[in-house]
């Protein structure tokens, strides 16, 4: 049988946080893809370089990403 884990609403500090997470997680993206498709970037380095930092930045916002869909230890599901 099927339970239903949605009967109670996140609080609105967890639901606050996964909104500044998502927001977050789509800033960096931005700016990691800006590094690596836009040729034209006011920033004096070498391209082979942006690309490596716009990499970085994208893993960096997955791992952060990820670091809010998991659930904290001390929130129990009750059964």
């Amino acid at each position: 049988m099927l339970s239903n884990n949605n009967k109670e609403q996140k609080s609105p500090k967890r639901r606050f946080l996964l909104i500044l997470g998502g927001a977050a997680f789509v800033c960096f993206c931005i700016m990691g893809l800006a590094l690596i498709f836009w040729k034209d970037i006011p920033i004096g380095s070498d391209p082979t370089q942006r690309k490596i930092f716009g990499g970085v930045i994208l893993v960096y916002a997955v791992l952060r990403f990820s670091r809010y869909l998991r659930k904290d230890p001390d929130e129990v599901d009750e059964a």
